[in-house]
């Protein structure tokens, strides 16, 4: 860093700036999150109007978080390159449009490489507004700052499904993806005009042995290593869980449609909360224990989803969402303590392991879903997040 970045101010909690930028940075984790999740709702209609079964239907969402996956990688080496606003600003701006176009189409081949195609558009987003809380931030404003932008994903994931929900009943899955992109490009508005520039980003020589050399670096990180796998862990069995609670909940006892599914997202009111709740607590329990009983917390809200009561499967599901974003607000803020350099980088490769998640444990959890049911399922999860919280135990 240079001598004129190293004299400018990083945002401090309470000044103005601060507040502009970690209010831009929610609008953008929330128009993100709704793009990409706002199909899990709308899985069981897609799978009978494309007569496809529940495990396929789930690859709408599965491409999209693969190819997120894959692309952090580059995307997250660019940007060490490009710089963070403009390239994010792209990013949203394209996966509105490939949003709208989703909402065109009739053709389940077609949606889904424009759904592949959103993901990888979304993937200039999530890492580079990572690696700009890591940069802008002072350390003391950190935890609390990324706490906000994985509130704003926690608040873009529900309303975006609960929209999608409510639209996909009364107009149908196609009105319901052109409404969530309407939405997102709300949020890209606000993003752009609200966001300080980068004061503390140092553009990096584009080179690749230099990017291969800082995902090496990473890599041989073995914190960092533990950190990515958690993210595979958590957020695989998360993104399953919510996967096919909506095909449960759709089935006998219970019969509920798509808008009362979508309802039942209310939940990730919790995640706002719990992903602020979780980087206060670090500094008391520090990051071990707080990812350890977040891990905790989800075990035991997989437990009452197995029950046959409709109360006890929706306080499961917000257990499981509020350890989920406490765990995530926690290990994000760690990634970029831990990583040193190529703060960007580090981001990409710990979220590349958070989406791979998604997709490979998401689409694997339908195969349980299908063939073994709902029991086993959740039993499956428990698994991944009881060896989530002994991996946390060696950090």
């Amino acid at each position: 860093m240079d001598l004129t970045s190293a004299l400018v101010p990083h945002l401090t909690r309470g000044t103005p700036a601060y507040r502009r930028a970690t209010l831009a940075l929610f609008c953008a984790g929330f128009a993100t999150f709704a793009l990409l999740y706002c199909v899990q709702p709308l899985l069981p209609q897609l799978a009978a109007h494309f007569s496809v079964s529940a495990a396929s239907s789930s690859l709408a969402l599965s491409l999209t978080t693969l190819s997120l996956a894959f692309c952090l990688l580059i995307s997250g080496a660019l940007a060490e390159s490009w710089g963070r606003k403009p390239v994010m600003a792209a990013a949203l701006g394209l996966a509105c449009s490939l949003g709208i176009a989703c909402s065109l189409v009739e053709s389940w081949e077609l949606l889904l490489t424009l759904r592949a195609l959103l993901g990888l558009a979304l993937s200039g987003l999530p890492a580079l507004a990572m690696a700009y809380v890591g940069e802008e931030f002072d350390p003391g404003s950190l935890p609390a700052a990324m706490g906000l932008y994985i509130g704003g994903t926690a608040l873009g994931g529900l309303l975006g499904r609960l929209l999608a929900g409510l639209l996909g009943d009364l107009g149908g899955w196609q009105t319901a993806l052109g409404g969530v992109a309407g939405m997102g490009l709300l949020g890209l508005g606000l993003f752009v005009w609200l966001l300080p520039p980068s004061r503390h980003f140092q553009a990096q020589p584009l080179s690749l042995g230099g990017l291969l050399g800082n995902f090496r670096d990473h890599l041989g990180n073995a914190e960092l290593r533990r950190l990515f796998l958690l993210a595979f862990l958590l957020m695989g069995g998360f993104v399953a869980l919510f996967n096919y609670a909506g095909f449960r909940l759709a089935a006998p006892p219970f019969n509920l449609s798509s808008t009362v599914i979508g309802l039942l997202f209310v939940v990730y009111l919790i995640g706002i909360l719990s992903a602020g709740w979780g980087g206060r607590l670090m500094s008391r329990f520090g990051a071990r224990g707080v990812l350890q009983g977040a891990a905790g917390i989800m075990l035991l809200g997989v437990g009452l989803c197995a029950t046959p009561w409709l109360a006890g499967v929706a306080a499961g599901l917000g257990l499981v969402t509020l350890g989920f974003f406490a765990a995530h607000a926690v290990a994000s803020a760690q990634v970029g303590q831990r990583a040193g350099g190529a703060k960007a980088q580090a981001s990409a490769l710990y979220l590349c392991a958070y989406y791979l998640g998604s997709s490979l444990v998401g689409y694997g959890g339908g195969w349980v879903f299908q063939h073994a049911g709902w029991l086993p399922l959740l039993g499956l999860l428990g698994s991944l997040f009881l060896l989530a919280g002994g991996i946390a135990r060696r950090l």
